[in-house]
């Protein structure tokens, strides 16, 4: 497996193998067999080389300047190239070329988000004033009855037509400005979540008193009207949601949303917390109380956020970590985290004796070593005890840890219906600043963690400290039943709203949390693409590091045939994208909220990470005061750094901007249609218009992108008259050649469709459908961004990875400059857009030499024919994609995968080389490594006893849950459904996609090497190969012998991602560092008049003796 001729062989070099093999016959004689031997080995290495194909690389070299003379001057001709490159040759002396100043203009769009932003605070603080206000006035009323709106129940009628109890008539209306979602612009709603009683004294009381807020939600709404939804999420469990709508619940009837589980609420209502959570796993445990257990801790992981820190400790006889890794430590709470706590919770298994004494002394000891070392939050610090019961004496480790500061507090979980352990547990969260609660169902579960975030919030609450927070960016996947408006990223400004009666101001009420959402595309929409270049962008981070905005942030993934957010979108890092900031200079200076600038060399990728591109970006970031966030924008040189701009009179520019073959970038903001609603309507072409016109001169619009727009309608108006003659000429047009098409730097585009829709092969090409080729608000089209990576006037091709459901289709496309002086910036690109089919014809119809072919002077296959079976050619680009094949199927692989041998020998020649690209945002297939909980069927008895435990033991969950054996309300049955829907339903681990971090390469020619040839030595053959360089183009013509196998020394390169495997300790180190984070300015954990004496209590408990006793008969045949 060897090369035997280096690149550029001359034709001399073919007679040298032959002498090798006649030095090879007057060898020494060692004996008549040897000399057998050694006589039949030689006369077939003669044999098989001096049968060895050759290719003459004049021939191929004929060829490729033949037909590259070809597709250029059909691409010319169709596209209209040089007539559009002159138009803006011929204004260079009217038009201004600026340099982009990077500096300032992160800093102008800081400001216009901060003012955004600032908006949305204003609105929240009036509504928890108005909340607050509305508390201190309202007497609470045990009987009071009150019909609110309730969303689940509004216009629908009972068996007789007459509206339900909580319904009636609520109008509703399609809303543009609300994802044309029906809403009440005029009234708010109220949801309750399905285990709350709906007529509950709270919930009419807390209803009757945020009626109050409807008048502020409208009032908000009229000075602000960019605002969406505006909330008030009350702490007893109603959400009173403004406009109003009609929820719909899930398949099962159920609504799950309750909003004291959502970011906002929680990080409103408390300070950033340390928490450990301390869990019971000995032999008393089992069961139903470890189901229990096991859904209170992730119920409490449920509350909390990135700004929090959190560890797990099981005990039995001995203190052990759910995660080794994190043993000792604190780990920050993001999502990933959790996640990953939530596995490790599921395999838990209880055996042994409950000593929780030692369990205690590590949390503690974990909880202080935090905080003397500047660790973890530097806020709040708790224990979360959960356990059936307490039989040590706790009071020296509290003396010796605790008392007499009670800086951690402890809350405790008494799981099970046994209530011996009571008053230890209960004296435990009592004498600690804590808070005990019994839990006895999986229903009971929500209700009694939730608690626990009123008491660290009492500190707040009497100091009345209003902090403003803002939530990470999410997803509502829970309030939007379509999937357009759930997979919406968005973040959240919210408020709490306390008490201020003075009655109950050292108890520390907490009322709820207000909140308003902003949707990230309205936001990054004040950082316009056209300012930045065609490689340019702006995203925004956290003061964690976090991504709420980003180009190449991914946050969904494809499960069957629906998309869904991955588990760890919201918590991927800065540092996970800009990879190639290795020293993490950018992050660190953006999280710590500094203004600056910096430059990288960086590989990024288009095509759908196919092809990888070398780029040399600016880097300029500040922080948005009042905010958590930081903003940083690129721009990248040779493209970012340059802006030209012309001027005509708005009377031209209006007349070509309404030729019917031009469109403008619908997801740019070139005026503002979301103010006023008799706007929504419009699209960006009919609002400029409009504008433009006189008819709508109170539209916001964007002046000078409005300038750069008109003038390039007035430069680019002379294509739709040529490309309207050709298509005229019917007699003239090529065959397969369908769409011209152009774009400019202010989203323009023109485009004229040669052939007929019923016709076009490509018939998603450039349709509201194929983001990938239009202007959006994160990138240029692609074709847009390779040309620019190629000379002006010279052609890039390439066969789009998606395949039409009629056939394959190419584009062409070329960069078009302006320069003044010494400054060139782009001005846009032009292409067209053909069948495959075209291209092939003219392939094959070149590289074929005539019968009658003089081939006298020729040293090699002669006459040389592309469709003869003993040769292959291929047509490929610079990234190696075939576009051309004798086999159809190849058109769009990777060469590497068609012939692994070429590939090798091309990338160790240099002509092609490998560049490594990573994607840290990647979903893998779970490893099968977990242990089968699955038994063999050892006998029928066995398999009858098993099916008889599990109905007894479903059976016994079942009383459990529907209140027979258990004493709740029927409504909370819903809520433990739901939480065992999820476990009885797992799939095969194999089938289960997770977060992880892949590699994989990306491949590009080396354009300095022209041509090349070589032979390839395969075992009992040599293959030959010839590779040209088609002129003015990114395209190769590869001529290879056919007749030579060499997979079986030579597997295919392929494409595919392989997955970064980390070792052991390098994983858990990677999973324990912290990075760099900017704290949340306040913190609020203690406050000398607050009433530790409320800490909670037993519930009163009546049950029938002979269902107790049947539970327990159920129970002794489980176990």
């Amino acid at each position: 497996m060897q090369i035997a001729a280096a690149a550029g062989m001359n034709r001399r070099s073919w007679g040298n193998v032959g002498n090798a093999c006649k030095s090879v016959r007057s060898g020494p004689h060692r004996g008549r067999l040897m000399m057998l031997l050694w006589i039949i080995l030689s006369s077939s290495l003669c044999l098989m080389v001096d049968g060895q194909m050759k290719i003459s690389p004049e021939t191929v070299q004929q060829w490729a300047v033949s037909f590259g003379k070809q597709i250029a001057a059909l691409s010319a001709r169709y596209s209209g190239a040089k007539l559009l490159q002159k138009k803006y040759k011929d204004i260079e002396g009217v038009v201004k070329i600026e340099e982009v100043d990077g500096e300032e203009l992160v800093k102008k769009f800081a400001e216009e988000m901060e003012e955004m932003l600032g908006r949305k605070m204003k609105s929240v603080k009036r509504l928890a004033e108005a909340a607050e206000d509305a508390d201190l006035y309202h007497e609470y009323n045990e009987t009071l009855q009150f019909e609110y709106f309730n969303s689940m129940l509004i216009n629908t009628a009972d068996e007789d037509g007459n509206p339900v109890p909580l319904g009636g008539e609520f109008p509703l209306e399609q809303n543009e400005h609300f994802n044309k979602l029906p809403v009440n612009t005029q009234q708010s709603n109220i949801q309750v979540p399905t285990n709350v009683y709906n007529r509950d004294p709270d919930i009419l009381n807390g209803a009757y008193m945020s009626e109050a807020l409807n008048d502020v939600f409208i009032e908000n709404f009229q000075k602000d009207p960019t605002l969406t939804w505006q909330y008030f999420g009350s702490a007893t469990g109603f959400f009173r949601l403004y406009p109003g709508i009609q929820w719909i619940p899930d398949e099962n009837g159920v609504v799950t949303f309750d909003c004291r589980n959502r970011n906002w609420y929680i990080q409103a209502a408390t300070s950033p917390k340390d928490v450990v959570i301390v869990v019971d796993v000995s032999g008393s445990m089992k069961g139903l109380r470890l189901t229990i257990a096991k859904h209170t801790i992730n119920t409490i992981l449920d509350t909390l956020g990135e700004n929090d820190f959190v560890n797990i400790i099981a005990y039995s006889d001995y203190v052990r970590y759910v995660e080794p890794c994190f043993k000792g430590t604190l780990v920050q709470a993001d999502l990933d985290n959790r996640e990953h706590f939530k596995l490790l919770v599921d395999e838990l298994h209880v055996k042994g004796e409950g000593k929780v004494k030692n369990a205690m002394k590590e949390s503690f000891r974990i909880l202080n070593e935090a905080a003397a070392l500047g660790q973890g939050s530097l806020c709040n610090q708790a224990i979360m005890l959960i356990t059936d019961g307490a039989m040590e004496d706790f009071q020296d480790v509290f003396e010796e840890f605790n008392w007499p500061e009670r800086r951690v507090r402890v809350f405790t979980y008494l799981i099970g219906r046994e209530m011996t352990f009571a008053d230890n547990v209960k004296w435990i969260a009592c004498n600690n600043k804590g808070y005990y609660t019994h839990v006895s169902t999986l229903a009971d579960v929500q209700e009694n963690v939730m608690e626990y975030l009123h008491v660290l919030s009492r500190p707040m609450v009497i100091n009345h400290d209003h902090d403003i927070i803002w939530t990470e960016a999410y997803m509502d996947s829970v309030l939007f039943n379509t999937q357009a408006q759930s997979l919406l990223l968005m973040t959240s400004v919210a408020m709490p709203v306390f008490s201020k009666k003075k009655e109950t101001l050292s108890h520390g009420i907490l009322l709820g949390v207000v909140g308003t959402d902003v949707a990230l595309r309205e936001l990054m929409r004040l950082a316009p693409r056209y300012k930045l270049g065609i490689h340019g962008y702006a995203c925004l981070i956290t003061n964690n590091g976090y991504i709420l905005s980003h180009p190449d942030l991914r946050p969904l993934y494809k499960e069957g045939k629906k998309l869904k957010p991955k588990p760890n979108y919201n918590s991927v890092d800065l540092a996970e994208v800009e990879w190639e900031d290795t020293e993490e200079k950018l992050r660190t200076a953006m999280v710590k909220g500094e203004t600056g600038t910096m430059s990288l060399d960086v590989r990024t990728s288009v095509d759908k990470g196919r092809r990888v591109m070398f780029l040399k970006n600016d880097y300029f970031y500040t922080v948005i005061n009042e905010t958590p966030f930081s903003l940083g924008i690129v721009l990248t040189r040779g493209y970012g750094q340059y802006i030209f701009i012309g001027n005509v009179s708005v009377e031209e520019g209006l007349h070509d901007l309404l030729a019917p073959d031009l469109t403008i970038a619908s997801e740019w903001n070139y005026c503002e249609t979301d103010i006023d609603p008799a706007h929504r309507k419009l699209t960006q072409l009919q609002a400029v218009v409009r504008y433009l016109t006189g008819k709508e001169p109170d539209l916001e619009c964007d002046v000078m992108l409005l300038q750069q727009t008109l003038f390039d309608a007035v430069v680019t108006a002379p294509m739709e008259a040529y490309w309207t003659a050709l298509m005229l000429n019917a007699s003239g047009m090529d065959e397969g050649v369908e769409t011209a098409f152009l774009g400019t730097r202010s989203g323009l585009m023109r485009f004229q469709r040669y052939t007929g829709i019923e016709k076009r092969i490509g018939k998603s090409f450039l349709t509201s459908t194929d983001k990938e080729n239009m202007f959006t608000l994160d990138h240029f089209p692609v074709w847009y961004r390779r040309a620019a990576e190629y000379p002006a006037g010279q052609f890039l091709y390439y066969m789009p990875r998606q395949e039409t459901k009629a056939g394959r289709i190419v584009i062409a496309t070329t960069a078009v400059t302006v320069t003044v002086g010494k400054k060139t910036a782009i001005a846009g690109a032009i292409g067209v857009q053909t069948t495959l089919e075209a291209i092939e014809s003219r392939f094959w119809a070149t590289t074929v030499q005539p019968n009658d072919t003089d081939c006298s002077d020729v040293d090699g296959v002669c006459p040389l024919r592309c469709d003869s079976f003993d040769i292959d050619c291929y047509l490929i680009d610079n990234n190696g994609f075939v576009l051309i094949s004798k086999r159809r199927d190849n058109a769009g692989r990777f060469f590497g995968e068609v012939d692994g041998s070429v590939m090798t020998t091309l990338i160790r020649m240099g002509m092609f080389k490998r560049v490594s690209l990573f994607d840290y945002q990647a979903m893998c297939k779970m490893s099968l490594h977990s242990v089968s909980s699955a038994r063999p069927l050892l006998s029928p008895l066995y398999g009858l006893a098993s099916a008889l435990k599990w109905f007894l033991s479903n059976f016994l969950l079942f009383l459990l849950e529907f209140n027979i054996c258990g004493f709740w309300h029927t409504e909370h049955f819903a809520d433990a459904k739901a939480s065992f829907s999820v476990s009885s339903a797992h799939k095969k681990k194999g089938d289960i996609l997770q977060p992880c971090d892949t590699e994989y390469p990306s491949f590009v020619y080396e354009p300095s090497v022209k041509e090349t040839n070589s032979i390839i030595k395969c075992g009992r053959c040599q293959k030959m190969f010839v590779v040209q360089q088609i002129p003015e183009s990114n395209l190769l013509l590869l001529v290879v012998q056919a007749d030579c196998d060499c997979s079986r020394q030579y597997p295919p390169i392929t494409m595919e991602p392989k997955e970064v495997k980390y070792i052991l300790w390098l994983k858990c180190d990677r999973m324990r560092s912290q990075k760099i984070r900017r704290r949340p300015e306040s913190c609020h954990s203690y406050h000398p008049q607050e009433n530790a004496n409320d800490c909670g209590g037993a519930s009163v408990i009546s049950l029938s003796a002979s269902l107790f006793l049947a539970c327990l008969s159920f129970s002794a045949l489980v176990s």
